[in-house]
């Protein structure tokens, strides 16, 4: 298991969701790059040096930090779009390999490198421009059925990652709910919410609405 590339944006025009710019555009860096925790959404800031968000409203802060996704996963979407998809173009920071992302469980916990701790905490929910971004029709119905979001992750601890860098999975939660499992819930199958309850680590709009699901 190990970090295939560290993938920082590069500020782009966003005519798919009214905003000036977007972070989506995400490319391989050399070298190390600086991990820390952002603080709370709402200032545009991640994880990562060097990148940052431009829908403050729905992305960054604490709980979406980071975001993974598998080179496998990738893999299986480029055969199926019959395109070259490069590490980074899913918008994600770090593009691993060998290492079941959508399988591991919220709460879990991956040291990269020598330093840095990160903690699994929800799945990524596709939007408008993601769908504007990879200029497919219908790209957010699609994404979504086949439920491999990939993970957002909070910094634990901070420090320096590269690409080569080994992961590690240090904790791992007693209980089922993972990435997949949370973003089926909270997209196509909310009879799954009451489940999620299990998952302590979850966001906290989350844990409500799994809350409500359950009270109701």
């Amino acid at each position: 298991m190990r970090l295939l590339s560290v993938n920082v944006g590069n500020p782009r025009p966003n005519p798919w969701k009214g905003l000036g710019a977007t972070g989506i555009d995400k490319r391989p860096v050399d070298g190390a790059v600086a991990v820390s925790a952002p603080g709370p959404k709402g200032t545009g800031a991640v994880g990562l040096a060097g990148d940052r968000v431009y829908d403050v409203r729905n992305h960054g802060g604490t709980d979406q930090a980071v975001y993974a996704y598998a080179r496998e996963d990738l893999d299986g979407w480029q055969a199926e779009l019959g395109r070259t998809l490069a590490n980074g173009v899913f918008g994600e920071n770090l593009t691993t390999v060998g290492l079941d992302v959508n399988g591991a469980v919220i709460g879990e916990r991956w040291r990269i490198g020598s330093d840095v701790v990160l903690e699994v905490s929800c799945a990524r929910i596709p939007c408008g421009t993601f769908q504007g971004w990879l200029e497919q029709d219908g790209w957010i119905k699609r994404f979504t059925q086949a439920a491999l979001p990939g993970a957002y992750l909070r910094v634990i601890e901070p420090g320096d990652i590269r690409a080569g860098d080994p992961v590690e999975i240090v904790h791992r939660p007693d209980h089922d709910v993972t990435v997949a499992v949370s973003f089926r819930a909270v997209t196509r199958e909310p009879d799954l919410l009451p489940l999620l309850l299990a998952a302590d680590a979850l966001p906290e709009e989350i844990r409500e609405l799994a809350q409500r699901r359950t009270a109701g």
